[in-house]
């Protein structure tokens, strides 16, 4: 049974009819995906579900003490609070209840000969069962998971949130509603605003999450993990699609082949037999002729046959000009570091690359992908290196924070601005592509949506027929259909590209190489995002059999090695002395293995088992002491060499 049944549920705004006999049930356990253009009722349905707006017509049920969690696109978050308060403050029974043991407790030791104390050895007694039954005991554990995964680091959490800014307020809110362990999630787009790191966190949090979500999310990569179904709004209605979200695309691509032939077929019956009725109503075959119009409007009245087709996606094709490829080398860049303060983002990164690459670069905020992006298009210096590009090639950049458009500029202006040589109607044609028909194109750019402009930027982009494209998160703001034009464009696109995504969806299906920049070191990976992930994946494998079978072995070497080295010298050596033998690429080896061991040691917090067995807790938490203070070891001998050389 279903923890979650609409039926027939119908919802209308003014002249505008949202959801028409909708009727959905979810299960307990499952993870759904909801899928529609912008405008199709999405968030109406989730407000609906979530009991704060009534529909006109139909019915709700919900499972008994069903605890429903919905994370809205803009959440309301208490700016005077610190991030600390604000997520513990969902939990507001468990901490009141912590706050009255506290209190029992200091009355115990305020009144050791007292008659009352053993009532209130009771007393406290009951509060501590349900403390411990309701989680008390891992509460902070949960918590300070929760922000580490979405990317809050431990000196933030005395921030009050009116220092933070828009997304760190977003996740914030998903923090606090995480922790709240609902029975059922409703989350609305919960991936904005998160690195690919905190995507990768969130998604096993949710796989582990035993009641079940349903998702509105752009991330295609997150619905294909995660989801069993994807529940797609159109035309006011659902369809439900067994499968993730690539099935969903392939589904719904035969559906809309098949009822296109049907069309076809129930169109051509139709005209065969109008064109009977009408040449024999008034002649000797009439009485044939009217059974048969009787027949016919009877079908159409019941609706056997196929009236209207769907547009395959609603897309159009966006062509690219340009893009020829200019020698071997495009780009050149070596021994690069850049950094804002003593510790630089990157470090002697050197890569090329070639023309007709599909060059990605991705890793976590703040590792200073689009610091790279502004050395190479010249607008910052670096600390050391250099950027060498290839002779009279022909650059376009798509900025992540533009410069503003011209308000008072209509679409259609804003492009011919870009090409004076366009007339009006190849312009609109043009724009067409850009899944702007009609009357759109006479829209103020001021009245765009976000998503709506990064379209306008990037056809006035296409236009200028680049050899060279550097884009700096382009799928931001835009929905599905239009990520999907974008990456079918740029897969035939003939010259290079250079971009920066968190994307994992649009690096799979676009890029042929990547660049990884993690906190500390990179690497360039020779395939797309999914090559990336199984290359890394059986690296931490490996690190996690081998680091888990010798952690033990390891401590105990380690006490060993320095009770001889402490016995052996008068003085004390440096920790790092054991590593001098080492080459600084031996050491830059040894600091990656370590990283990918610790990396597999924090997962398991995201383990609702772990986190529930305090001795298991215990031994997690200490592994992972030892496995931060190894890495700050090896990671200071390594930079002690560097600076050596």
């Amino acid at each position: 049974m279903g923890v979650i049944d609409l039926r027939n549920i119908n919802k209308q705004f003014g002249t505008q009819i949202v959801l028409r006999d909708v009727s959905l049930e979810v299960f307990p356990g499952e993870v759904v995906g909801l899928v529609g253009a912008n405008g199709a009722g999405k968030t109406t349905l989730f407000r609906i579900i979530a009991g704060e707006l009534a529909p006109d017509t139909g019915e709700l049920v919900r499972q008994r003490n069903l605890q429903i969690g919905y994370l809205t696109q803009e959440p309301a978050v208490s700016l005077d609070n610190t991030l600390h308060d604000e997520v513990a403050g969902s939990c507001v029974e468990l901490l009141a209840l912590e706050r009255r043991m506290h209190a029992v407790a200091d009355e115990i030791a305020a009144k050791a000969d007292d008659p009352q104390l053993e009532e209130l050895m009771a007393t406290y007694e009951r509060l501590s069962r349900r403390f411990i039954a309701a989680g008390g005991h891992d509460f902070e554990t949960r918590m300070h998971e929760i922000l580490g995964g979405l990317g809050f680091k431990p000196a933030e959490y005395d921030t009050p949130l009116r220092h933070l800014s828009g997304g760190q307020k977003c996740r914030t809110a998903l923090a606090k509603l995480l922790l709240t362990d609902s029975t059922y999630l409703l989350l609305d787009e919960p991936t904005n605003h998160l690195d690919i790191e905190a995507v990768t966190w969130l998604e096993k949090f949710l796989a582990n999450h035993r009641g079940g979500a349903v998702v509105i999310s752009h991330d295609r990569y997150l619905l294909d993990r995660l989801c069993k179904r994807i529940v797609e709004l159109e035309s006011a209605g659902v369809r439900v699609y067994s499968g993730n979200y690539s099935t969903y695309v392939e589904a719904k691509d035969r559906r809309i082949l098949t009822e296109a032939r049907q069309f076809e077929k129930d169109q051509a019956f139709i005209e065969k037999e109008r064109a009977f009725i009408a040449k024999h109503l008034a002649g000797t075959r009439t009485k044939e002729a009217k059974g048969r119009r009787t027949r016919l409007e009877r079908r159409l009245q019941a609706g056997e046959f196929v009236t209207d087709v769907e547009k395959k996606r609603q897309t159009s094709k966006i062509v690219f000009g340009g893009g020829e490829e200019r020698g071997d080398t495009v780009l050149r860049v070596d021994d690069l570091t850049m950094g804002f303060t003593e510790k630089p983002l990157f470090r002697d990164l050197s890569v090329q690359v070639f023309a007709g690459d599909r060059f990605g670069i991705t890793g976590p905020n703040g590792v200073g992908k689009t610091t790279l992006l502004r050395i190479l298009i010249d607008e910052l210096e670096p600390q050391t290196g250099t950027v060498e590009w290839g002779p009279k090639l022909r650059t376009a950049h798509y900025a992540q924070e533009p410069a503003a458009l011209d308000a008072s500029r209509t679409v259609l202006e804003e492009l011919r601005a870009a090409s004076t040589a366009l007339t009006e109607q190849d312009a609109r044609n043009y724009l067409a592509r850009f899944l702007f028909r009609g009357d759109d194109v006479f829209k103020p750019l001021g009245a765009l949506s976000g998503g709506e402009q990064s379209r306008v930027r990037m056809a006035s982009l296409i236009l200028q027929n680049p050899d060279v494209l550097i884009l700096d998160e382009p799928t931001n703001h835009l929905d599905i259909p239009t990520c999907e034009v974008l990456e079918e464009a740029l897969s035939e696109y003939r010259g290079t590209i250079l971009c920066v995504s968190h994307d994992r969806y649009f690096l799979d299906r676009v890029m042929t190489r990547l660049l990884v920049l993690q906190r500390d070191h990179w690497k360039v990976y020779a395939g797309n995002y999914s090559f990336y992930v199984a290359e890394f994946e059986q690296t931490r494998q490996t690190a996690r059999e081998d680091y888990g079978a010798g952690t033990k072995t390891a401590k105990k070497k380690a006490r060993k090695a320095a009770r001889d080295e402490q016995a052996a010298t008068p003085a004390p050596r440096p920790k790092t002395a054991r590593y001098d033998h080492l080459s600084i690429d031996e050491l830059e080896a040894m600091v990656i293995e370590r990283e990918v061991a610790l990396s597999a040691l924090q997962d398991k917090f995201a383990d609702p088992a772990v986190l529930r067995d305090p001795e298991a807790l215990a031994e997690l938490k200490e592994q992972i002491d030892y496995a931060t203070e190894d890495l700050s070891i090896v990671e200071s001998a390594w930079h002690e060499r560097v600076e050596q050389e």
